[in-house]
């Protein structure tokens, strides 16, 4: 009976083992990422998105057949 304990504690102390190293294996991937700068000019980012007689517009009313 005095094995089966030590059994279960060594299981539990390799998978505790085998969990903190996968974490710190993957906590210097995220850090090292460098910070992407905006690809948009400001200008692009002010001008209008949305066009209200665009044809993808209308056939999203349409389809969802909401009143104009």
């Amino acid at each position: 009976m005095k094995n089966e304990p030590k059994a279960n504690l060594a299981r539990r102390n390799f998978l505790r083992a085998l969990g903190a190293g996968a974490t710190v294996a993957a906590t210097p991937v995220a850090l090292v990422s460098e910070a992407k700068a905006d690809s948009e000019s400001d200008g692009d980012k002010r001008k209008a998105r949305y066009q209200a007689n665009s044809a993808e517009v209308k056939t999203y009313y349409r389809v969802n057949s909401y009143p104009k």
